[in-house]
């Protein structure tokens, strides 16, 4: 009997183990390309592949370059975590899907989360040692290291995953990616099983997710940045299709039924939640449940949803509120929740938008987003036309003659060399397989781009054709003046997709090197060649299209991406354009389009002085999911994110303006990933420079601009006079005030600290070379500074009183009680725990934000810093290095990021903001800055927050709001300049001092009618 109940359960594994049609194959044969990997392994469903597939991944690793794997039809039984290095691309090829499969009872597959397929990346910051394990990969290692914000080029296509019964903790694959990374054309059975995508990245679509607790369970991505999923379905969850937070979700075309909840964000948490063309059907509890309401991180909208069997369109989880449905079917045309702006010029209030109709039935499905490409056996390689792609070969005539004499060409992985503008016909279909490892090359003074003369493309679209592009990379060098990588003039209907701009950060070339934009040698200086190109990605006269995961983070180029004079309807899916000298998105005389999860970066070098978007003569336009990050490292003040001239009819939905960012580090006291915060966010989110109006709030839900602006709010009757002291500062910051009210603040970039009185004015006492950034006063009078000088900071002090007297280093020694000695600890904090998994493996609950603050604020430190006469302690906050390990690098801490510093007032209790849960509380200072007994004081935390003598709580979050000690906002005070530093001085200690970055203020305390 045992040798038949053996041939039984291999039968059992060989058969497909759910009932649901396979998907067609979209890779129904091996493209011809030498250079990529083809796995070896019986694929019959019943033997162990696991080893067999990851040598080929292996293989493909190319040193951190990447390359392509190719997987033929059959049904791969995998025991094991399948770890798929930095930049490869796993692709199903064949006549059938190829299957992964997860046989009944796969030990380490039973407790916690167990990934089938783990995504990793690469050393991005250099410190040796894995910071943040995966905790899902099989088996558990120290040395698996996770996906992160520079894991680029990473995807899998055309792979099923089926997972057995007796899998409770199974997941089919960790993606916590960046850009050029995706998932598609995958069909998830997951039965029993925990979820088929376990933290997302970028992009995906084409998915079909069968079964499971979740068909995706998430937390933030791992540069922060948006998740886009398009054309995807959701069937049969046994608790959520979607379960996560801070993801930056974007829903396009997808489908969810036969679940309880359709989207559910984590208790606790918000997400910039966007969706387009979504159906639910037969959803029993809630297509969507809101949580962490009232915050500005919430941000939840719908375009044209509609729903069968869902009588509950949304559910909020803190206040119980619904919104139901319009009956059996329905039509959601608009849902908004969030911060809601009635225009320019004014603040945000909290509201829910929802316009809504019963319909008899649904209406017939959206066609996809993602045209299907043809048949692989059509794919007309560039090699049979004499291309080599060797990077040195002139490849320009071959490429042409395979466009010219084929509909459907395929570039294989290689560096093709052009002289000369690549031309598409109307109706070219040119397909890679990885926009890292193949590019079309301009090189260096080539002839034709030569000189002051107008603009040249590397390659060009014909007009109003119905072309695509697909996965590869267009490099135009650095001294090629009239180059435009991509200049596109094709119709609505065309379609651009997984393109990447080289010549940035990253930039592969052919012989294995990497290109710095910051490159320094004797005979080139990039700053003499940024920004002295044509725009990389240009769509004009009457182009139009969709543009899905484009990356454009060339430094040498006028703009990423840039739109002029079309009416042709656009639609841009998950574009990441970072990296420019003055923009990064230009639309200029642009109607009809649309932007959904548009991401920007301005970096500290290249990028300070750059806009991350710029409107010129445009109407009809609609952002969604809009991101405009710049760097932690930024040293250099920025006004605003979007600048708009003449133009009108411009929506802006789920908007976040900011400037943190993640690193890791290891030293002596181990590894750990952090999220820190910069001073230099852009002051503004928008400026309409026509209508002389903006926008300061950071964070959004909903903004309508319509050509008829209207006037900016006018500051409250009851709100004191605010009066400009000094101003012409280049970024002041860490003020603090002395026992007669006296002010002292320093402009870092200048190394100066400053004195202001009333009796005295501005007055300079120190400027010596010593990298002030955050100042308190001891009893004695005399100033502690917090230098960022030095591996972790320096602390120093010196009398205000003698401007060349004696300066007293302060070394950190170890924490003790001191007898009325004052503690001072930073005025507000970027802290919840980002990137290590906040999933409790044992309750699949999530640790909240608060959790995480409130558990991370009240650590002790172990040192401290003590003034000379001990009147006054600094706790040593752990200081973070990013960069060379000299002086030029970049230090980062609690203490350095802050706006100030504060301490304890007459009842004991500090106050300080959380930027990254937008909330202002107060705490008991304890040993070592420990700050424990958290209470609530406001809903709104910004830059920094200061208490008067009669308990209220004043916030600087793009105006100052004022606030009584039970948390109602009374009033608001109205700066000319973003405030920043707010504290307390004067000689009755009623002054309200405001800094800006450029100017300093004052105003007197607030009283309400």
């Amino acid at each position: 009997m045992k040798p038949i109940l053996n041939v039984l359960a291999a039968a059992v594994l060989a058969a497909p183990m759910f009932a649901q049609a396979a998907s067609v194959s979209t890779y129904q044969s091996m493209p011809d390309d030498p250079r990529a990997v083809k796995v070896k392994a019986v694929g019959d469903g019943r033997a162990d592949d696991s080893a067999a597939i990851q040598q080929a991944l292996d293989a493909a690793a190319n040193k951190g370059e990447g390359g392509v794997v190719f997987l033929p039809s059959g049904r791969y039984r995998i025991t094991r975590s399948l770890l798929v290095p930095l930049a490869v691309r796993l692709y199903g090829v064949g006549p059938t899907r190829p299957v992964l499969v997860l046989g009944a009872n796969t030990p380490g597959f039973q407790k916690g989360v167990a990934n089938m397929v783990v995504f990793t990346g690469g050393d991005q910051y250099t410190v040796g040692k894995v910071p943040v394990p995966v905790k899902s990969a099989v088996p558990y290692s120290e040395s698996v290291r996770d996906a992160n914000s520079s894991t680029f080029y990473s995807a899998m296509s055309n792979v099923d995953v089926e997972i057995g019964d007796g899998n409770p903790a199974a997941a089919a694959v960790r993606l916590r990616t960046a850009q050029h990374s995706y998932l598609s054309h995958m069909d998830f059975h997951i039965g029993s099983g925990l979820a088929g995508v376990y933290m997302v990245g970028n992009e995906s679509f084409d998915l079909k997710f069968y079964g499971g607790r979740y068909g995706i369970l998430t937390e933030k991505t791992s540069p922060a940045w948006q998740y886009t999923l398009m054309d995807s379905t959701f069937d049969g969850q046994r608790e959520a299709a979607i379960r996560g937070h801070e993801a930056g979700l974007t829903l396009i075309n997808t489908s969810i039924r036969n679940t309880p909840v359709g989207i559910e964000i984590s208790r606790g948490y918000g997400d910039s939640l966007w969706g387009k063309d979504v159906r639910f059907e037969n959803v029993s509890k809630a297509a969507v449940i809101i949580s962490n309401e009232d915050n500005v991180y919430t941000q939840v909208g719908f375009d044209n949803a509609v729903a069968k069997n869902t009588p509950v369109f949304a559910r909020f989880r803190d206040s119980g509120k619904t919104v139901a449905g319009y009956g059996a079917a329905y039509r959601i045309s608009e849902f908004n929740y969030g911060l809601t702006l009635p225009g320019l010029g004014s603040v945000g209030k909290f509201a829910t938008n929802v316009k809504g109709e019963a319909l008899k039935a649904l209406p017939a499905p959206r066609a996809p987003v993602m045209r299907t490409l043809p048949a692989t056996k059509q794919w007309a390689s560039v090699r049979d036309y004499g291309a080599v792609g060797d990077g040195v070969t002139d490849d320009t005539a071959a490429v042409q003659r395979a466009i010219d004499a084929n509909r459907t060409v395929y570039l294989p992985q290689g560096f093709y060399m052009v002289q000369d503008t690549i031309r598409l016909k109307p109706d070219t279909v040119l397909i890679g397989l990885h926009p890292g490892v193949t590019q079309l090359v301009l090189p260096n003074g080539a002839a034709a781009y030569a000189a002051a003369d107008g603009p040249k493309a590397l390659l060009e679209s014909a007009k109003g054709g119905d072309a695509i592009v697909s996965g590869f990379g267009l490099a135009t060098g650095e001294v090629n003046p009239r180059a435009t990588a991509l200049l596109w003039k094709a119709g609505a209907d065309s379609l651009v997709d997984d393109i990447r701009i080289q010549g940035g950060h990253g930039t592969r070339l052919y012989d294995g090197k990497r290109r710095d934009p910051y490159q320094k040698s004797a005979n080139f200086d990039p700053t003499l060649h940024w920004d002295r190109q044509y725009p990389s990605i240009w769509v004009t006269d009457g182009g139009g299209g969709t543009f899905v995961a484009c990356w454009s983070p060339s430094t040498f180029a006028q703009a990423g991406f840039y739109v002029s004079n079309t009416k042709t309807p656009g639609k841009v899916y998950e574009l990441s354009a970072e990296h420019h000298i003055r923009a990064e998105i230009v639309l200029d005389n642009v109607e009809n389009w649309e932007f959904l999860a548009p991401q920007t970066e301005q970096e500290v070098r290249d990028g300070m002085d750059a806009v991350s978007l710029e409107i010129r003569n445009s109407r009809n336009i609609s952002f969604a999911n809009y991101h405009a990050y710049r760097v932690t490292r930024s040293i250099k003040p920025a006004v605003s994110a979007v600048k708009m001239t003449n133009s009108g009819d411009i929506r802006f939905r789920n908007v976040h303006v900011n400037a943190e960012s993640g690193f890791a580090t290891c030293d002596e006291n181990g590894c750990d990933t952090y999220l820190r915060a910069s001073k230099y966010s852009f002051e503004n989110t928008l400026q309409d420079l026509t209508h002389k109006q903006e926008v300061r709030e950071h964070e959004f839900a909903v903004l309508d601009i319509v050509p008829a602006t209207p006037a900016m709010r006018a500051t409250p009757a009851t709100a004191p006079q605010v009066d400009k002291l000094e101003g012409d500062f280049y970024s002041i910051a860490g003020a603090a005030v002395d026992a007669k009210g006296k002010l002292y603040f320093a402009d870092r970039r200048f190394n100066r600290i400053y004195s202001w009185s009333k009796e005295g004015g501005l007055a300079v006492v120190r400027d010596a070379p010593l990298d002030p950034v955050n100042l308190a006063i001891d009893k004695s009078g005399a100033i502690m500074v917090l230098s960022s000088a030095g591996p972790e900071g320096t602390v120093y002090s010196f009398q205000p009183d003698q401007p060349a007297g004696p300066v007293t280093v302060i070394k950190p020694t170890p924490v003790k009680p001191h007898a009325g000695a004052r503690v001072v600890v930073p005025v507000n904090f970027w802290q919840n725990g980002e990137f290590r998994d906040q999933l409790n493996f044992d309750t699949y609950e999530f640790t909240t934000l608060a959790e995480m603050f409130a558990r991370d604020v009240a650590l002790p430190k172990a040192r401290e810093y003590v003034s000379p006469d001990a009147s006054l302690v600094l706790p040593a906050y752990r200081v973070f290095k990013q960069g060379p390990t000299d002086h030029l690098g970049y230090r980062f801490s609690d203490t350095l990021d802050t706006h100030g510093l504060v301490s304890a007032g007459a009842n004991g209790r500090v106050v300080f903001t959380n930027g990254s849960e937008n909330r202002t509380f107060s705490g008991v200072i304890g040993a070592g800055g420990g700050i424990t007994d958290l209470k609530l004081l406001a809903k709104r935390g910004g830059e920094s927050a200061a208490v008067d003598r009669s308990g209220n709580v004043y916030v600087a979050n793009g105006q100052v709001f004022v606030y009584a000690a039970d948390g109602k906002e009374i009033g608001r005070i109205d700066v000319p300049e973003r405030p920043l530093r707010l504290i307390f001085g004067g000689t009755d200690g009623r002054t309200l001092f405001i800094l800006t970055h450029h100017s300093l203020y004052a105003a007197g305390e607030f009283h309400a009618q």
